[in-house]
């Protein structure tokens, strides 16, 4: 077995004399020459051991040794021997891949004569060679993270930290960077790599499950599946009334957790609980219910108790399911950013009370049809129409049909949540009576009393996104645009989300969404796939993994419909060429 890197006895970490412990009485170790994941909610504190790790925080009790230096006490040497990658993306976004490199190298004092031959290495290795020129702030998310590890890798650490390194990012570069992290074990280096993505934690050696800074499990994410064996199972046949049957479901106390999967739903029984049959969950007779094969996620959530079981659920205030005109449409979408072509007559329309996701690579496009389609880019060519109203010729009357919630937290930091509220209800016109009963139903929904006067830069990321939601839809909209809405968010805030935006639905609301979590792209009704700039594939999620179905791969996940129908296009492309 391989040695220890990391050594941690009885660690501590408290911030405030009365604040919880934010890592409390943890013992641990971490190996080299493997990938340990480290996985846990929001607030787990996940980020708080890899900073301890890395000797920017120090103990408040106890003791961690990395590479047999003590973190207390020989902090600059441990930084001489580890690479670290923050969360945030924390490279200079006005300098180029070369000039990020070169002051990397400077902060980290890597000497004249290995410059040039480490240059070379890593951007041979990460596939930057190309790029070199290119402004840091101009690269997709993919790339980014990819120079963010470069830069990490500089002087060939023995430990490299990676604080969820593929969040935004599409699976087809995170596939790249876990084939440069295993090309990193061979040569003996240690990685920990946190993530909110679990089905990466099926790739590390072992796994370190994490919950209010404690350790709930520690070993082979494997066998932690194999402990839900005989718990999983999908319901099959529920068609368009598979939203409320999944509502009516995790209301059974036998059910801890369930998803949409497909035309499918999947459910996660309690521990000891019998199989569940139609009456159990609420299902009409006819309804197919077959053992599926466990994930490790569903043995993450079952670790931390099971989803809440009073989802953030709308009232029944509107319904919009009447309406005949397309909610929303795009006609022929076209954007050129000088003689590059962004977005190439792009078109499709969206049913009422459809949830319709943008699915695509970094830099492929995706964004821009977005932004075009909400209002925030002008085409240039073709229409964007929400309810029939052109974006362009009547901005104001389409823009009260919709609501928007951006990619990154974009409301003001400085004040506070129900500051936020105010200002939005007012923003959308609401005054009055109306204005204070919008804020209050916000505040009540998405349970954000606790934190009404906390400013919104420092609220908790999960409640962040549930302060961002409430915001763009204080209006009630018919349409919703939601931008990667859980990016970075644990799998049980991401429910919490998808119940919430799953009842608005049932209710005719119109919902597009950008996402690269491929299991959250299964709640959608069809998804479009774009690849450089073009519509490569329109369907339902099962008609996309139906069309790479093999009989080597007799089922195909949606990730790998993904990865195969850009990866052909990519190939057509090239013989064409």
């Amino acid at each position: 077995m391989n040695a220890p890197l990391v050594r941690i006895d009885g660690l501590t970490k408290t911030f405030a004399a009365d604040a919880p412990a934010a890592i409390e009485t943890l013992t641990t170790q971490v190996r080299a020459g493997q990938v340990t994941g480290l996985v846990g909610p929001d607030g787990a504190g996940k980020t708080t051991l890899m900073r301890l790790i890395a000797a920017l925080l120090t103990p408040s009790a106890g003791r961690i040794e990395v590479c047999g230096l003590d973190v207390a006490t020989q902090g600059p040497a441990i930084h001489d021997t580890i690479g670290y990658m923050p969360q945030r993306f924390g490279l200079y976004e006005d300098l180029t891949v070369m000039e990020n490199l070169r002051l990397y190298a400077d902060l980290r004092g890597l000497p004249d004569s290995a410059r040039h031959a480490t240059y070379e290495r890593l951007l041979a290795f990460t596939d930057l060679a190309r790029f070199t020129g290119r402004l840091a702030g101009a690269l997709s998310g993919g790339m980014k993270q990819k120079l963010g590890l470069a830069c990490a890798m500089l002087r060939s650490p023995k430990l490299l930290l990676l604080d969820e390194p593929s969040v935004g990012v599409d699976p087809i570069s995170r596939r790249e960077l876990w084939r440069m992290v295993y090309a990193l074990i061979e040569d003996g280096v240690g990685v920990v790599w946190s993530t909110a993505y679990l089905d990466e934690a099926e790739n590390c050696a072992e796994v370190i499950v994490m919950n209010a800074g404690r350790v709930l499990y520690q070993g082979d994410p494997k066998a932690m599946t194999a402990q839900m064996a005989g718990r999983v199972y999908q319901a099959h046949g529920a068609g368009v009334e598979r939203r409320a049957l999944l509502a009516r479901a995790l209301t059974a106390p036998q059910v801890i957790d369930g998803v949409m999967q497909g035309e499918a739903i999947r459910l996660v029984m309690a521990e000891g609980a019998a199989s569940p049959d139609a009456s159990v969950i609420g299902a009409p007779p006819e309804t197919r219910i077959e053992p599926a094969v466990p994930r490790f996620e569903d043995a993450f959530v079952a670790a931390l108790g099971g989803v809440p079981k009073h989802p953030l659920t709308p009232p029944a205030r509107k319904d919009f399911s009447d309406t005949r005109i397309a909610p929303v449409e795009a006609r022929g979408l076209t954007r050129r950013f000088g003689d590059f072509i962004a977005a190439d007559d792009i078109s499709f329309s969206i049913r009422r009370g459809e949830i319709f996701g943008l699915l695509g690579p970094n830099g492929a496009g995706k964004s821009t049809t977005f932004k075009m389609m909400c209002g925030l880019l002008r085409p240039s060519a073709g229409e964007a129409l929400v309810d029939g109203l052109d974006l362009y010729k009547a901005p104001s009357a389409a823009r009260a049909q919709l609501g928007y919630m951006a990619q990154k937290f974009s409301l003001y930091g400085d004040l506070s949540a129900r500051q936020n509220l105010e200002f939005f209800a007012g923003a959308y016109g609401l005054s009055g009576a109306r204005r204070r009963e919008a804020v209050a139903h916000a505040i009540e929904t998405f349970d954000l009393a606790p934190y009404a006067k906390t400013n919104a830069g420092e609220l908790p990321l999960g409640y962040k996104q549930r302060l961002a939601l409430s915001c763009a839809i204080m209006h009630e909209p018919p349409v919703l645009f939601l931008d990667e809405p859980t990016s970075g968010v644990d799998p049980l805030t991401r429910r919490e989300f998808w119940a919430y935006i799953n009842a608005m639905v049932g209710r005719g609301v119109t919902v597009m969404v950008t996402t690269h979590f491929m299991d959250e792209a299964e709640y959608c009704d069809r998804v479009a796939l774009i690849y450089r700039g073009r519509s490569i594939a329109i369907g339902t999620p099962e008609a996309l993994q139906n069309s790479v179905r093999t009989d080597e791969r007799p089922q195909p996940t949606l990730e790998d419909a993904f990865i195969t129908l850009v990866e052909a296009r990519e190939n057509a492309q090239k013989e064409a060429a």
